[in-house]
């Protein structure tokens, strides 16, 4: 290399180390505030235009919720409805916040002639029994205490709360029920059925308890619940209970609550009408709802 190019590359070093710290030269803070600036700017744009989504989003949440509850404790209260003893439905005349039912647990048809042999546990209004066959197995294989009722009208005379027709179980073998004291039944069922009442259960309370209405919060201020084992009272309550510690919550926040009942809708049917409003946060979820009920002894 001669000594003219030794002196231009040497003048080049320089240079090219000048242009490579140019080039990692980093940025300055009015460039930072300037992107922070327009990225919040963005950010606030983005926001308005997804804060109706999210809303409606919540909203529908929330609402779906509160139907949810409604429509459970509907679906229960229909559910034991339609295995009510028939004619046993009955509200409280002064206070529309309750509903009371005997509940039965299985059912069949007894015996009402001899059998091949000549014999037979016969079901007889004459005399008091205190054994009875039936034809057939059982849906739910009754227990001590159950209680059997034959042909339950609901009048006087035949009235399961008055223990006109009904028998408490001591045991069952084979196809015969036992009874724990002899019972005298005053009248006879057409088609010869029974229905079996738990003893455990006896009659069941549905109760919106609570100063039903809406607090300044805007939530519900009354509680639905489920009480039972409180016993067999012949006497048509006159107000409803007040549930115990320990009753059955189905649904909070109750803010409309509103049971009816009508009997002889049809021949030997009735109706129940219910009325449940969930209110939370001032969003209010309202459910109607009828159950037939079979009143066919």
């Amino acid at each position: 290399m001669n000594k003219d190019a030794l002196k231009l590359a040497c003048r080049k070093k320089p240079q090219q180390a000048q242009g490579l710290r140019r080039r990692q030269r980093g940025f300055t803070l009015i460039e930072a505030i300037m992107v922070m600036t327009i990225t919040a700017v963005l950010a606030a744009g983005v926001a308005v235009f997804l804060r109706k989504p999210i809303d409606g989003y919540l909203d529908l949440n929330r609402r779906s919720g509160l139907s949810d509850v409604a429509d459970t404790a509907a679906r229960r209260i229909s559910r034991d409805l339609h295995l009510a003893l028939p004619n046993s439905v009955r509200t409280v005349p002064s206070d529309d916040h309750c509903l009371e039912f005997l509940p039965t647990i299985a059912g069949g048809r007894y015996r009402a002639g001899i059998d091949s042999s000549g014999g037979g546990n016969l079901f007889n209004t004459a005399t008091a029994i205190s054994s009875l066959d039936f034809f057939g197995g059982l849906s739910t294989n009754p227990v001590v205490g159950d209680l059997l009722v034959v042909y339950n009208l609901g009048i006087v005379g035949a009235d399961a709360y008055n223990r006109d027709n009904l028998a408490t179980i001591s045991s069952v073998a084979g196809n015969t029920i036992n009874f724990s004291v002899a019972k005298l039944f005053p009248l006879n069922s057409p088609a010869n059925r029974f229905q079996i009442v738990s003893g455990a259960e006896q009659a069941v309370f549905y109760v919106c308890s609570g100063n039903i209405g809406i607090d300044a919060a805007g939530n519900g201020t009354g509680s639905l619940v489920r009480i039972n084992a409180y016993g067999i009272n012949s006497t048509e309550p006159s107000t409803c209970p007040v549930p115990p510690t320990n009753a059955a919550i189905l649904a909070q926040n109750i803010s409309t609550c509103q049971f009816s009942y009508a009997a002889g809708v049809t021949t030997r049917g009735g109706l129940v009408s219910m009325r449940l409003g969930i209110t939370r946060n001032n969003e209010t979820a309202n459910l109607y709802q009828d159950v037939h009920i079979n009143n066919v002894p």
